[in-house]
């Protein structure tokens, strides 16, 4: 079958443009064996990395049309299967173009080198950030392996799957609009220390990783990270796993991240739903205590009351009981897996 690949090319500190090459190929052929098909019979010039071709090294990350993946897991059949998927959802057309296009573009959230290879100095160093490797400081010499119950081992399978492609970070929402946010694949691997039995510094990386936007609360819960993993270790169940040692362990006046949390699930449990009259002044303005927080909310609120989107009163929902009932067995659920 004939396809199209628009490929996106520029140098660095360019402006991209698309270059389009046409090639006959196998539905079967990999995004990444058509890439050196390209490189070898079109254009020498094009630049992308590569290395073991069986979805291990992870070098090969790229956009394929609009989405981080890895060159070598990702076929030409489902690729314009995909394609054909998204344009039947979007359009009532669903007539199929007489060349299969393919879009191929770098990794987002890292500046381009030339053509798809991204410089990924800041992915390595947010990873570097969160002291991914385990602590042996109370443990110079040990006096034998540091032995490991197969429960314990368990715990860090998933995390320990990510081969650092790069395409969570490429596709973060939080990245992209703060710069101080270390990225999903960082947080992960955060939670492989936090999870790992032979680690002694449990607590202080998690005040490490409780800092601010930077870590685990600049995360948008967006998802996109889960989606995009080629090798299931859903970036953002890790943070979110993060977050729950966290909170275990501070109160409400920590800081308005972890008041944030417990307010808002203190009163779903209380009414069924959110009580939009509380939530500002409980969290933002931290009980009346925070005087400058509360004065924050006032043109948002008078925006509100202007528009008529101001509850004056509050209904509990005819599930209450059902939620609280939930919200009761989660915890305890959790309290018995710990």
């Amino acid at each position: 079958m004939e396809v199209r690949f628009n490929i996106l090319r520029q140098n660095q500190n360019t402006s991209p443009k698309v270059q389009t090459y046409t090639l006959e190929v196998e539905p079967a052929n990999t995004i990444l064996e058509c890439l050196n098909r390209i490189k070898w019979e079109q254009d020498g010039s094009l630049a992308f990395r590569k290395n073991c071709r069986n979805t291990i090294c992870g070098s090969c990350s790229m956009r394929i049309n609009g989405r981080s993946a890895l060159a070598c897991k990702e076929n030409i059949r489902n690729e314009v299967a995909r394609l054909q998927q998204i344009a039947n959802h979007n359009s009532a057309d669903t007539t199929t173009k007489s060349i299969p296009e393919i879009t191929i573009s770098p990794m987002g959230n890292m500046p381009v080198i030339k053509d798809l290879v991204v410089d990924m100095t800041s992915f390595w160093q947010n990873l570097e950030a969160v002291e991914p490797y385990v602590s042996t400081e109370a443990r110079k010499i040990p006096e034998r392996e540091f032995l490991q119950t197969p429960t314990e081992r368990n715990q860090l399978n998933q995390t320990g799957n990510c081969i650092l492609c790069g395409a969570c970070y490429s596709e973060c929402n939080a990245r992209e609009v703060n710069a101080d946010f270390v990225g999903p694949h960082a947080l992960a691997k955060a939670y492989r220390m936090v999870a790992d039995s032979r680690d002694n510094q449990v607590e202080k990386r998690l005040e490490k990783y409780n800092f601010d936007t930077a870590g685990v609360w600049g995360c948008t819960r967006c998802y996109y990270c889960n989606s995009v993993c080629p090798m299931e270790v859903a970036p953002m169940d890790q943070i979110g796993k993060i977050k729950q040692e966290i909170l275990a362990r501070k109160d409400k006046q920590a800081s308005r991240s972890i008041r944030h949390r417990k307010v808002l699930i203190d009163l779903v449990k209380d009414g069924g739903w959110i009580d939009e009259r509380k939530f500002g002044i409980q969290v933002v303005g931290n009980y009346f205590r925070d005087i400058q927080g509360l004065l924050s909310l006032g043109p948002l609120g008078l925006r509100m009351l202007a528009k008529g989107k101001f509850p004056f009163t509050f209904e509990a929902s005819e599930g209450t009981e059902t939620v609280r009932y939930l919200i009761s067995s989660v915890k305890s659920l959790d309290k018995k897996s710990t």
